[in-house]
């Protein structure tokens, strides 16, 4: 069985608190973002159909290569500015943003504020 730190079960927590108000539909679907040490990855749901419309990660090629370390606020910035541009190519405005638990500053902000920049709604 894996070893889960009682830090990440309180995440996970509050994560499962959050879920029960955040649904993603067709006209608005979720915005999930999950943080690791080195990397940010965030995801475009639509929980009704249950499928994942839109992934991206610091490591995709345009944003490693535009960005020296791949874990920081400013890779953050660059992942929120990349997914707004290929959720507007996909007819995606207007999301629900799901924080995955995490506390709403540093790197999770960083995207959030970019994500609005490039046009997403929420």
């Amino acid at each position: 069985m894996k070893n889960i730190s009682q830090r990440e079960k309180q995440r996970l927590y509050r994560h499962a608190r959050i879920r029960k108000k955040i649904i993603g539909t067709d006209e608005r679907p979720r915005l999930y973002v999950h943080r690791s040490l080195r990397n940010l990855s965030a995801q475009i749901i639509n929980d009704i159909d249950s499928k994942v419309l839109l992934g991206m990660t610091t490591l995709d090629k345009g944003i490693k290569s535009s960005v020296e370390n791949c874990g920081n606020i400013a890779a953050a910035a660059k992942l929120g500015q990349a997914i707004a541009a290929k959720a507007k190519e996909n007819g995606i405005s207007k999301v629900c943003f799901d924080r995955g638990g995490y506390r709403f500053h540093g790197r999770v902000k960083a995207f959030a504020d970019a994500a609005r920049e490039g046009g997403l709604e929420f």
